[in-house]
């Protein structure tokens, strides 16, 4: 079995690349397309696909995108009309007994989202941040932190001195991303990521 991910930014693939053996079996293997941003990857996807048409019946693409507090149900039409125009069947749109070969996932709202989702990884990674994050009313759902989980995640960590002004995406990524445990992970948006790769190799998601 092999999966194509084609993701985001560089720093999505840092992530996923410490995550994903924590999901899948060793005998899948992953292949990795991280785009320039957001705007490149709408622009260019569609070409992409039509690239792909080749994959075998074992293989599947998974794309994910952060929302960026964009519209949702828009973000997701255009990746599906993406895979339609190509002719793949899509996840979302595949009939209860048919195959499908490509599956659309969108960060809510973005990457860092499944970082709050998981305090002891981040807490792992920068152990001053407080153990009770969680229980403060701006963090108990990682998938609606007011002002962008990026901005509350560089702000956190800035306010901790690990940083000066800026945060390195790819540096911060890698150093949570190899504490995060999927199974305790509190963002919906990573349950619903993870249930999809889950029946990409025909398991039932534990998550």
């Amino acid at each position: 079995m092999h999966i194509k991910f084609f993701l985001e930014e560089l720093s999505a693939e840092i992530a996923l690349r410490h995550i994903l053996p924590k999901i899948l079996s060793s005998d899948v293997i992953c292949i990795f397309h991280a785009f320039e941003g957001k705007d490149d990857m709408l622009e260019e996807l569609p070409k992409l696909m039509k690239g792909h048409q080749w994959i075998p019946d074992d293989w599947r693409i998974v794309v994910l995108i952060d929302e960026d507090r964009t519209d949702c149900h828009e973000l997701k039409a255009n990746l599906e009309k993406a895979a339609h125009e190509t002719g793949f069947v899509t996840k979302s749109n595949a009939a209860p007994d048919e195959d499908f070969q490509v599956v659309n996932r969108i960060v809510i709202e973005e990457l860092e989202a499944w970082f709050f989702g998981d305090v002891e990884a981040l807490r792992a990674a920068y152990p001053k941040i407080p153990k009770n994050l969680q229980s403060k009313a701006r963090f108990r759902n990682p998938d609606t932190i007011q002002g962008g989980t990026y901005e509350a995640l560089r702000d956190l960590l800035i306010q901790k001195k690990y940083y000066r002004e800026r945060i390195p995406k790819t540096t911060v990524a890698q150093r949570i991303a190899e504490h995060m445990e999927p199974s305790r992970n509190r963002s919906k948006s990573f349950q619903v990521f993870v249930e999809g790769l889950k029946a990409c190799v025909g398991e039932e998601s534990l998550v």
